[in-house]
Protein backbone atom coordinates (compact mmCIF):
# COMPACT_ATOMS: atom_id res chain seq x y z
CA UNK A 1 0.00 0.00 0.00
CA UNK A 2 1.45 3.51 -0.52
CA UNK A 3 1.16 6.15 1.75
CA UNK A 4 0.21 8.65 -0.41
CA UNK A 5 -3.34 6.59 -1.38
CA UNK A 6 -3.69 5.55 2.25
CA UNK A 7 -5.77 6.78 4.50
CA UNK A 8 -4.26 7.65 7.41
CA UNK A 9 -5.03 10.84 9.21
CA UNK A 10 -2.17 11.39 11.52
CA UNK A 11 -1.66 14.08 14.32
CA UNK A 12 1.17 15.78 15.67
CA UNK A 13 0.12 17.17 18.64
CA UNK A 14 -1.06 14.99 21.43
CA UNK A 15 -4.81 14.94 21.81
CA UNK A 16 -5.92 16.90 25.40
CA UNK A 17 -8.82 14.69 25.66
CA UNK A 18 -6.53 11.46 25.92
CA UNK A 19 -6.27 10.18 29.35
CA UNK A 20 -3.71 6.83 28.75
CA UNK A 21 -1.07 6.45 26.10
CA UNK A 22 -3.02 3.98 23.83
CA UNK A 23 -5.74 6.65 23.24
CA UNK A 24 -3.35 9.43 22.57
CA UNK A 25 -1.13 7.30 20.00
CA UNK A 26 -4.59 5.42 18.50
CA UNK A 27 -5.41 9.30 17.71
CA UNK A 28 -2.48 10.25 16.78
CA UNK A 29 -1.38 7.46 14.56
CA UNK A 30 -4.83 8.01 12.85
CA UNK A 31 -5.93 4.07 13.84
CA UNK A 32 -9.55 5.92 15.11
CA UNK A 33 -12.05 9.17 15.20
CA UNK A 34 -14.55 9.62 17.81
CA UNK A 35 -17.72 9.59 16.47
CA UNK A 36 -19.21 10.42 20.11
CA UNK A 37 -18.37 9.37 24.27
CA UNK A 38 -17.37 6.20 23.94
CA UNK A 39 -17.79 5.28 20.50
CA UNK A 40 -15.67 5.13 17.57
CA UNK A 41 -14.91 5.08 13.98
CA UNK A 42 -12.43 2.43 13.17
CA UNK A 43 -9.92 3.54 10.49
CA UNK A 44 -8.16 1.65 8.09
CA UNK A 45 -4.98 1.48 9.97
CA UNK A 46 -6.93 0.10 13.49
CA UNK A 47 -9.56 -2.20 11.96
CA UNK A 48 -6.53 -3.71 9.97
CA UNK A 49 -4.76 -4.18 13.65
CA UNK A 50 -8.04 -5.32 15.42
CA UNK A 51 -8.64 -7.93 12.44
CA UNK A 52 -5.19 -9.25 12.82
CA UNK A 53 -6.91 -9.85 16.45
CA UNK A 54 -9.88 -11.20 15.55
CA UNK A 55 -8.20 -13.91 13.28
CA UNK A 56 -5.58 -15.05 16.09
CA UNK A 57 -8.99 -15.23 18.61
CA UNK A 58 -11.05 -16.88 16.35
CA UNK A 59 -8.39 -19.88 15.29
CA UNK A 60 -7.97 -20.77 19.26
CA UNK A 61 -11.63 -21.08 19.56
CA UNK A 62 -11.99 -23.32 16.93
CA UNK A 63 -8.87 -25.34 18.13
CA UNK A 64 -10.40 -25.88 21.62
CA UNK A 65 -12.87 -27.25 19.55
CA UNK A 66 -15.57 -24.44 19.44
CA UNK A 67 -18.00 -23.12 17.07
CA UNK A 68 -18.65 -19.72 15.65
CA UNK A 69 -22.14 -18.36 14.71
CA UNK A 70 -23.45 -15.00 15.11
CA UNK A 71 -26.56 -13.50 16.99
CA UNK A 72 -28.55 -10.18 16.70
CA UNK A 73 -26.91 -7.25 18.81
CA UNK A 74 -30.59 -6.06 18.87
CA UNK A 75 -32.16 -8.73 21.31
CA UNK A 76 -35.74 -9.17 23.19
CA UNK A 77 -36.33 -7.53 26.70
CA UNK A 78 -38.71 -11.02 27.38
CA UNK A 79 -35.68 -13.62 27.36
CA UNK A 80 -33.86 -11.37 30.08
CA UNK A 81 -37.19 -11.29 32.04
CA UNK A 82 -37.14 -15.12 32.06
CA UNK A 83 -33.35 -15.01 33.71
CA UNK A 84 -34.42 -12.59 35.61
CA UNK A 85 -31.74 -10.72 35.02
CA UNK A 86 -33.82 -7.52 32.95
CA UNK A 87 -34.03 -5.25 36.04
CA UNK A 88 -31.30 -6.64 37.55
CA UNK A 89 -28.70 -5.45 34.81
CA UNK A 90 -28.28 -1.96 35.52
CA UNK A 91 -27.72 1.30 34.19
CA UNK A 92 -25.60 -0.15 31.52
CA UNK A 93 -27.90 -1.43 29.74
CA UNK A 94 -29.34 0.44 26.70
CA UNK A 95 -33.12 -0.35 26.71
CA UNK A 96 -35.51 0.73 23.63
CA UNK A 97 -38.72 -0.35 22.46
CA UNK A 98 -39.45 -0.72 18.67
CA UNK A 99 -42.09 0.52 16.56
CA UNK A 100 -44.81 -1.79 17.95
CA UNK A 101 -43.96 -0.67 21.73
CA UNK A 102 -42.27 -3.85 22.44
CA UNK A 103 -39.24 -3.97 25.02
CA UNK A 104 -36.06 -4.08 23.25
CA UNK A 105 -32.18 -3.55 24.02
CA UNK A 106 -28.72 -3.64 22.89
CA UNK A 107 -27.00 -6.72 24.20
CA UNK A 108 -24.40 -6.02 26.46
CA UNK A 109 -23.69 -9.89 26.63
CA UNK A 110 -25.90 -13.13 25.30
CA UNK A 111 -26.46 -15.67 27.84
CA UNK A 112 -30.06 -15.46 27.76
CA UNK A 113 -30.04 -15.43 23.71
CA UNK A 114 -27.89 -18.68 23.36
CA UNK A 115 -29.50 -20.27 25.96
CA UNK A 116 -32.81 -20.17 24.18
CA UNK A 117 -31.17 -21.28 20.87
CA UNK A 118 -29.73 -24.16 22.53
CA UNK A 119 -33.18 -25.04 24.25
CA UNK A 120 -34.90 -24.79 20.79
CA UNK A 121 -32.23 -27.03 19.16
CA UNK A 122 -31.04 -29.90 21.81
CA UNK A 123 -32.78 -32.17 23.53
CA UNK A 124 -30.34 -35.35 24.37
CA UNK A 125 -26.87 -36.09 26.13
CA UNK A 126 -25.97 -37.69 23.04
CA UNK A 127 -25.89 -33.96 21.46
CA UNK A 128 -23.61 -32.65 24.17
CA UNK A 129 -20.73 -31.02 24.84
CA UNK A 130 -21.37 -27.80 22.71
CA UNK A 131 -19.32 -24.90 22.58
CA UNK A 132 -20.35 -21.94 20.55
CA UNK A 133 -18.88 -18.27 19.99
CA UNK A 134 -19.39 -15.40 18.00
CA UNK A 135 -17.12 -11.82 17.37
CA UNK A 136 -20.09 -9.42 17.40
CA UNK A 137 -20.29 -6.03 19.00
CA UNK A 138 -21.53 -5.06 21.93
CA UNK A 139 -22.50 -1.97 23.81
CA UNK A 140 -22.52 -1.11 27.75
CA UNK A 141 -23.54 2.19 28.45
CA UNK A 142 -21.07 3.41 31.28
CA UNK A 143 -21.80 6.03 32.68
CA UNK A 144 -18.09 7.82 32.33
CA UNK A 145 -16.27 6.09 29.47
CA UNK A 146 -12.72 6.82 29.20
CA UNK A 147 -9.44 5.61 27.92
CA UNK A 148 -10.18 5.36 24.64
CA UNK A 149 -11.29 2.00 23.47
CA UNK A 150 -10.33 0.57 26.60
CA UNK A 151 -13.56 1.64 28.05
CA UNK A 152 -15.97 2.47 25.30
CA UNK A 153 -19.39 2.32 25.50
CA UNK A 154 -19.46 0.09 22.05
CA UNK A 155 -17.20 -2.50 21.47
CA UNK A 156 -16.41 -5.69 19.38
CA UNK A 157 -15.93 -9.04 21.80
CA UNK A 158 -15.31 -12.79 21.05
CA UNK A 159 -18.36 -14.28 23.24
CA UNK A 160 -18.52 -18.04 23.67
CA UNK A 161 -20.87 -20.36 25.88
CA UNK A 162 -20.22 -24.02 26.91
CA UNK A 163 -23.22 -26.61 27.51
CA UNK A 164 -22.68 -30.24 29.16
CA UNK A 165 -24.20 -32.98 30.50
CA UNK A 166 -22.76 -32.42 33.93
CA UNK A 167 -20.68 -30.86 36.35
CA UNK A 168 -17.53 -33.11 35.44
CA UNK A 169 -18.00 -32.36 32.00
CA UNK A 170 -18.29 -28.51 32.20
CA UNK A 171 -15.49 -27.90 34.45
CA UNK A 172 -13.42 -29.31 31.37
CA UNK A 173 -14.91 -26.92 29.33
CA UNK A 174 -14.09 -24.33 31.81
CA UNK A 175 -10.27 -25.56 31.67
CA UNK A 176 -10.51 -25.89 27.80
CA UNK A 177 -11.12 -22.38 27.79
CA UNK A 178 -8.79 -20.97 30.48
CA UNK A 179 -5.86 -22.97 28.24
CA UNK A 180 -7.19 -21.45 24.81
CA UNK A 181 -7.15 -17.80 26.51
CA UNK A 182 -3.70 -18.50 27.66
CA UNK A 183 -2.49 -19.57 24.15
CA UNK A 184 -4.71 -16.62 22.26
CA UNK A 185 -2.77 -14.01 24.84
CA UNK A 186 0.70 -15.31 24.02
CA UNK A 187 0.07 -15.19 20.05
CA UNK A 188 -0.71 -11.42 21.03
CA UNK A 189 2.66 -10.61 22.21
CA UNK A 190 1.21 -10.21 25.60
CA UNK A 191 1.76 -12.24 29.06
CA UNK A 192 -1.53 -12.25 30.72
CA UNK A 193 -1.96 -13.81 34.01
CA UNK A 194 -5.15 -15.58 35.46
CA UNK A 195 -6.69 -14.33 38.44
CA UNK A 196 -9.74 -15.50 40.66
CA UNK A 197 -12.22 -13.15 40.26
CA UNK A 198 -15.74 -12.02 40.91
CA UNK A 199 -18.52 -13.30 38.95
CA UNK A 200 -20.42 -10.45 38.98
CA UNK A 201 -23.94 -9.59 36.87
CA UNK A 202 -22.79 -12.86 34.90
CA UNK A 203 -23.26 -15.31 37.95
CA UNK A 204 -21.89 -18.65 39.09
CA UNK A 205 -18.99 -19.51 41.85
CA UNK A 206 -15.65 -20.18 39.69
CA UNK A 207 -14.25 -17.06 37.43
CA UNK A 208 -10.79 -15.91 36.25
CA UNK A 209 -9.67 -12.46 34.62
CA UNK A 210 -6.97 -13.01 32.56
CA UNK A 211 -4.55 -9.56 33.34
CA UNK A 212 -1.85 -8.29 31.33
CA UNK A 213 0.59 -6.07 33.22
CA UNK A 214 1.60 -2.65 31.48
CA UNK A 215 2.62 0.35 33.53
CA UNK A 216 -0.23 2.29 32.48
CA UNK A 217 -2.26 0.01 33.63
CA UNK A 218 -5.90 1.16 34.82
CA UNK A 219 -5.95 -1.13 38.38
CA UNK A 220 -3.09 -2.54 40.65
CA UNK A 221 -2.64 -6.00 40.64
CA UNK A 222 -0.10 -8.39 43.01
CA UNK A 223 1.38 -11.95 42.00
CA UNK A 224 4.16 -13.91 42.07
CA UNK A 225 7.05 -13.25 40.01
CA UNK A 226 7.32 -16.28 38.74
CA UNK A 227 4.66 -15.72 36.20
CA UNK A 228 7.20 -13.53 34.54
CA UNK A 229 8.65 -16.83 33.28
CA UNK A 230 5.45 -18.77 33.03
CA UNK A 231 5.20 -19.52 29.02
CA UNK A 232 1.14 -19.93 27.29
CA UNK A 233 2.34 -21.94 24.29
CA UNK A 234 4.56 -23.90 26.29
CA UNK A 235 2.23 -27.08 26.74
CA UNK A 236 0.35 -28.85 23.62
CA UNK A 237 -2.83 -27.66 22.97
CA UNK A 238 -4.42 -31.03 23.41
CA UNK A 239 -7.95 -30.71 24.53
CA UNK A 240 -9.54 -33.67 24.91
CA UNK A 241 -6.75 -34.66 27.65
CA UNK A 242 -7.11 -33.96 31.20
CA UNK A 243 -6.60 -29.82 31.68
CA UNK A 244 -6.65 -29.84 35.20
CA UNK A 245 -2.51 -29.74 35.36
CA UNK A 246 -2.24 -26.83 33.47
CA UNK A 247 -5.28 -24.87 35.28
CA UNK A 248 -3.07 -25.89 38.37
CA UNK A 249 -0.10 -24.39 37.51
CA UNK A 250 -0.98 -21.78 36.44
CA UNK A 251 -3.32 -20.76 40.05
CA UNK A 252 -0.36 -22.08 41.90
CA UNK A 253 1.22 -19.07 42.54
CA UNK A 254 -0.26 -16.03 44.18
CA UNK A 255 -1.98 -13.25 42.16
CA UNK A 256 -4.89 -10.88 43.19
CA UNK A 257 -6.28 -7.95 41.76
CA UNK A 258 -6.28 -5.03 44.66
CA UNK A 259 -9.35 -5.12 45.94
CA UNK A 260 -8.88 -9.01 46.33
CA UNK A 261 -5.32 -8.12 47.57
CA UNK A 262 -4.70 -7.92 51.43
CA UNK A 263 -1.17 -6.63 52.06
CA UNK A 264 -1.36 -8.29 55.28
CA UNK A 265 -2.28 -11.81 54.47
CA UNK A 266 -0.35 -12.10 51.17
CA UNK A 267 1.73 -15.13 51.64
CA UNK A 268 4.70 -13.88 49.53
CA UNK A 269 7.80 -11.52 50.90
CA UNK A 270 9.18 -8.85 49.38
CA UNK A 271 11.20 -10.41 47.11
CA UNK A 272 8.89 -13.04 45.80
CA UNK A 273 5.61 -10.65 45.03
CA UNK A 274 5.67 -8.39 41.92
CA UNK A 275 3.09 -5.09 41.93
CA UNK A 276 2.07 -2.98 39.40
CA UNK A 277 -0.91 -2.39 37.00
CA UNK A 278 -2.52 -4.70 34.86
CA UNK A 279 -5.60 -4.13 32.00
CA UNK A 280 -8.16 -6.74 31.90
CA UNK A 281 -7.99 -8.69 28.54
CA UNK A 282 -10.68 -11.84 28.99
CA UNK A 283 -13.24 -13.12 31.53
CA UNK A 284 -14.07 -16.48 31.86
CA UNK A 285 -17.06 -18.03 34.17
CA UNK A 286 -18.34 -21.28 35.07
CA UNK A 287 -22.04 -20.45 36.63
CA UNK A 288 -23.77 -24.39 36.08
CA UNK A 289 -27.34 -24.33 35.91
CA UNK A 290 -28.15 -20.44 36.25
CA UNK A 291 -29.39 -20.04 32.82
CA UNK A 292 -30.66 -23.47 32.07
CA UNK A 293 -33.02 -23.79 35.12
CA UNK A 294 -34.88 -20.56 34.76
CA UNK A 295 -35.04 -20.62 30.83
CA UNK A 296 -36.29 -24.22 30.23
CA UNK A 297 -32.73 -25.41 28.78
CA UNK A 298 -32.93 -29.08 29.57
CA UNK A 299 -31.98 -32.14 28.02
CA UNK A 300 -32.68 -36.11 28.73
CA UNK A 301 -29.19 -38.18 30.57
CA UNK A 302 -28.51 -41.49 29.89
CA UNK A 303 -31.04 -42.89 32.74
CA UNK A 304 -34.06 -40.68 30.83
CA UNK A 305 -34.00 -37.90 33.31
CA UNK A 306 -34.40 -34.25 32.39
CA UNK A 307 -31.86 -32.21 33.60
CA UNK A 308 -30.51 -28.35 33.19
CA UNK A 309 -27.57 -28.54 31.16
CA UNK A 310 -24.54 -26.98 33.27
CA UNK A 311 -23.16 -23.86 31.14
CA UNK A 312 -20.19 -20.94 31.08
CA UNK A 313 -19.30 -18.04 29.14
CA UNK A 314 -16.52 -16.76 28.29
CA UNK A 315 -15.38 -13.34 26.68
CA UNK A 316 -12.34 -11.30 25.15
CA UNK A 317 -12.43 -7.89 24.19
CA UNK A 318 -10.96 -7.82 20.51
CA UNK A 319 -11.14 -3.90 20.48
CA UNK A 320 -9.85 -3.64 23.87
CA UNK A 321 -6.88 -6.01 23.01
CA UNK A 322 -5.52 -3.14 20.40
CA UNK A 323 -5.77 -0.99 22.93
CA UNK A 324 -4.03 -3.11 26.11
CA UNK A 325 -1.07 -4.33 22.98
CA UNK A 326 -0.47 -0.71 22.83
CA UNK A 327 -0.48 -0.11 26.63
CA UNK A 328 2.28 -3.02 26.93
CA UNK A 329 4.50 -2.43 24.00
CA UNK A 330 4.74 1.61 23.28
CA UNK A 331 8.07 3.80 23.74
CA UNK A 332 8.08 7.93 23.88
CA UNK A 333 8.67 7.63 19.88
CA UNK A 334 4.92 5.76 19.52
CA UNK A 335 3.53 2.34 19.03
CA UNK A 336 6.11 -0.82 19.11
CA UNK A 337 3.26 -3.58 17.21
CA UNK A 338 4.49 -7.42 17.66
CA UNK A 339 4.81 -8.67 14.33
CA UNK A 340 1.01 -10.99 14.75
CA UNK A 341 -0.85 -7.78 14.93
CA UNK A 342 0.60 -5.61 13.14
CA UNK A 343 -0.95 -3.59 10.59
CA UNK A 344 2.37 -3.97 7.79
CA UNK A 345 5.09 -5.88 8.43
CA UNK A 346 7.52 -3.33 6.73
CA UNK A 347 7.31 0.15 6.43
CA UNK A 348 9.16 1.57 3.36
CA UNK A 349 10.91 5.00 3.42
CA UNK A 350 11.81 6.81 -0.07
CA UNK A 351 14.01 9.79 1.31
CA UNK A 352 14.33 11.63 -1.70
CA UNK A 353 11.78 11.29 -3.70
CA UNK A 354 12.49 13.81 -6.25
CA UNK A 355 15.94 11.73 -6.63
CA UNK A 356 15.27 9.38 -9.60
CA UNK A 357 17.72 6.96 -8.53
CA UNK A 358 16.51 7.04 -4.72
CA UNK A 359 12.94 7.04 -6.73
CA UNK A 360 13.64 4.13 -8.83
CA UNK A 361 15.64 1.74 -6.22
CA UNK A 362 12.25 1.99 -3.75
CA UNK A 363 10.11 1.18 -6.14
CA UNK A 364 12.28 -1.71 -7.36
CA UNK A 365 12.22 -2.66 -3.53
CA UNK A 366 8.56 -2.32 -3.07
CA UNK A 367 7.65 -4.48 -5.74
CA UNK A 368 9.90 -7.49 -4.40
CA UNK A 369 8.61 -7.02 -1.05
CA UNK A 370 5.41 -7.39 -2.14
CA UNK A 371 6.34 -10.09 -4.58
CA UNK A 372 7.84 -11.77 -1.64
CA UNK A 373 4.61 -12.14 0.24
CA UNK A 374 5.32 -9.21 2.67
CA UNK A 375 2.63 -7.00 4.05
CA UNK A 376 4.31 -3.43 2.91
CA UNK A 377 3.57 0.57 3.49
CA UNK A 378 5.34 2.32 1.33
CA UNK A 379 6.11 6.22 2.06
CA UNK A 380 6.56 7.57 -1.02
CA UNK A 381 5.13 11.22 -0.45
CA UNK A 382 7.33 13.97 -1.02
CA UNK A 383 8.28 14.83 2.79
CA UNK A 384 11.04 15.41 4.63
CA UNK A 385 13.02 12.48 5.97
CA UNK A 386 12.99 13.32 9.40
CA UNK A 387 9.02 13.94 9.16
CA UNK A 388 9.00 10.46 7.49
CA UNK A 389 11.10 8.65 10.21
CA UNK A 390 9.05 10.20 12.75
CA UNK A 391 5.80 9.24 11.38
CA UNK A 392 6.72 5.47 10.67
CA UNK A 393 8.41 4.87 14.22
CA UNK A 394 4.94 6.60 15.62
CA UNK A 395 2.84 3.40 14.16
CA UNK A 396 5.33 1.12 14.79
CA UNK A 397 5.49 -1.15 12.35
CA UNK A 398 8.16 -4.05 13.17
CA UNK A 399 10.58 -3.20 10.63
CA UNK A 400 11.89 -0.32 8.44
CA UNK A 401 13.53 0.47 5.42
CA UNK A 402 15.15 3.90 4.52
CA UNK A 403 16.68 4.29 0.69
CA UNK A 404 18.21 7.55 -0.10
CA UNK A 405 20.88 8.66 -2.21
CA UNK A 406 24.08 8.08 0.08
CA UNK A 407 22.89 4.25 0.50
CA UNK A 408 21.81 3.88 -3.09
CA UNK A 409 26.04 4.86 -4.10
CA UNK A 410 27.02 2.76 -1.83
CA UNK A 411 25.02 -0.09 -2.96
CA UNK A 412 23.11 -0.12 0.55
CA UNK A 413 19.60 0.53 1.96
CA UNK A 414 18.85 0.71 5.70
CA UNK A 415 16.89 -1.62 7.96
CA UNK A 416 15.82 -0.78 11.53
CA UNK A 417 14.11 -2.85 13.95
CA UNK A 418 11.62 -0.97 15.27
CA UNK A 419 11.55 -2.77 18.88
CA UNK A 420 15.16 -2.87 19.37
CA UNK A 421 15.83 0.17 17.44
CA UNK A 422 18.71 -1.29 15.69
CA UNK A 423 20.04 0.06 12.62
CA UNK A 424 22.08 -1.90 9.60
CA UNK A 425 23.41 -0.43 5.93
CA UNK A 426 22.44 -3.97 3.88
CA UNK A 427 22.23 -4.70 0.66
CA UNK A 428 18.84 -5.01 -0.83
CA UNK A 429 18.57 -8.59 -1.39
CA UNK A 430 20.22 -8.97 2.17
CA UNK A 431 17.52 -7.25 3.61
CA UNK A 432 14.54 -9.32 1.68
CA UNK A 433 16.45 -11.98 2.88
CA UNK A 434 16.44 -11.30 6.52
CA UNK A 435 12.57 -9.72 6.29
CA UNK A 436 10.96 -13.18 4.81
CA UNK A 437 13.29 -15.52 6.81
Amino acid sequence: MRLSQYFMPTRKETPAEAQVVSHRLMLRAGMIHQASAGIYNWLPLGLRVMKKIEEIVRQEQVLAGAQEILMPTIQSADLWRESGRYDEYGAEMLRIKDRHQRDMLYGPTNEEQITDIFRHSIKSYRDLPKNLFQIQWKFRDEIRPRFGVMRGREFLMKDNYSFDIDEVAGRHSYNAMFVAYLRTFARLGLKAIPMAADAGPIGGDLSHEFIVLAETGESEVHCHKDFLDFDGLAEPADYAANLQPIVDHWTSLYAATDDKHDPDACPLNEDELLSGRGIEVGHIFFFGTKYSESMGAYVQDPEGNQVPVQMGSYGIGVSRLVGAVIEASHDQAGIIWPEAVAPFKLGILNLRVEDQATTAAAEDFYKKARAAGLEVLFDDRPERAGAKFAEMDLIGLPWQVAIGPRGIKAGTIEIKNRATGQREEVSAEAALDLLTA
